[in-house]
C-alpha cells in the first residue's frame, strides 16, 4: 500500500514515480520550478502581428472540446494549450510564415492535446485530436472568427497528428505527411516542447535536440516566464484562460 499522502505535490510524486493520471499544479511545484530557473539569456522583446494577437485573445477554449473535462485544468489543459498557441505565434514570426500558415499553426497548437485521456504518456492522442479537428473544423475556426478551408484543415490535422511522434520514429507515411505541412508541423512540435517547463522533472524540460527549430533556444526564457507567471496567477485564483491572458499581456503578446 502506498504511503504517499493525498496532498503530495507533483514534484514529490514525480520523484517517487507516483504521478497520477490527472495532474494539477500546486504551490510547492511552482516554487520548485522557480528555484530551478535555467541559466538562459534574457528573453527578447517579442513582437506579434495584429492578426496573431487577435487569435490569442480567443484562446480561452471551451471545456467541451476536451475529451475528459478533468484535463481542462490539468497540466495538458487550457493553460498549456494557450501558452503553446502563443509560442507557435512567436515561432511563426521567427520563421517568417505568412498569415495563413501562422494562423494554421496557432489553431493547431491551441487544440493539439484536447483529446488526451490522461496526463501521463498517452500514445496516439495526437491522432485522436486530428480526427476530432477534422470532424469539428467549422466550429474550431469559427471560434477564432475564421472560416476553415480544406487545405488549412489538412495542414492543421497533420501537425496535430505528428506532434507526439518523435522525428526519428516517423514512418514513411509520417514523412510524406510531414513534407506536405513541414513548416507548420515543426512550429507546433517546437511550441509544445517549449512549454515543458511546467513538468515536475528537469529531464522533461525543453531540449532542442528533439525539435527542428532554429529559434527554439532564443524563446526558452520567455517560455519559462509564461509558465511561471500564468501558473502563479492560476493558483492565486484566476481561471486558466484568465491566468494565461494575464501572462501574455505582461509580455505584450495580446
Amino acid at each position: 500500500m502506498s504511503t504517499t499522502p493525498l496532498t503530495a505535490s507533483l514534484i514529490d510524486l514525480a520523484a517517487q514515480g507516483q504521478l497520477p493520471l490527472h495532474q494539477h499544479m500546486d504551490h510547492a511545484t511552482v516554487a520548485w520550478i522557480s528555484d530551478h530557473r535555467p541559466d538562459l539569456p534574457p528573453a527578447p522583446q517579442p513582437a506579434l502581428r495584429p492578426q496573431s494577437k487577435e487569435l490569442l485573445a480567443h484562446g480561452g477554449l471551451p471545456t467541451r472540446w476536451w475529451a475528459d473535462p478533468r484535463l481542462y485544468t490539468s497540466l495538458h489543459g487550457v493553460r498549456h494549450a494557450m501558452r503553446t498557441a502563443a509560442l507557435a505565434a512567436l515561432l511563426a514570426e521567427a520563421n517568417d510564415l505568412g498569415d495563413g500558415d501562422a494562423t494554421t499553426a496557432i489553431i493547431a497548437a491551441a487544440i493539439h492535446d484536447c483529446q488526451r485521456r490522461h496526463d501521463q504518456d498517452d500514445c496516439g492522442h495526437g491522432a485522436r485530436a486530428a480526427i476530432w479537428l477534422a470532424a469539428n473544423a467549422d466550429t474550431v475556426w469559427g471560434h477564432f472568427g475564421l472560416t476553415a478551408t480544406p487545405r488549412r484543415i489538412v495542414q492543421a490535422c497533420t501537425a496535430i497528428r505528428l506532434h507526439d511522434i518523435p522525428y526519428e520514429a516517423f514512418t514513411a507515411d509520417d514523412k510524406a505527411d510531414h513534407a506536405r505541412a513541414e513548416r507548420i508541423t515543426d512550429v507546433v512540435k517546437a511550441a509544445d516542447a517549449l512549454d515543458r517547463y511546467r513538468l515536475p522533472k528537469l529531464k522533461w524540460w525543453p531540449d532542442a535536440r528533439y525539435v527542428r527549430e532554429p529559434a527554439f533556444d532564443q524563446l526558452r526564457g520567455l517560455a519559462f516566464n509564461l509558465v511561471l507567471v500564468s501558473e502563479r496567477a492560476h493558483l492565486a485564483g484566476a481561471s486558466g484562460s484568465t491566468a494565461v491572458r494575464y501572462a501574455l499581456a505582461e509580455k505584450g503578446l495580446v
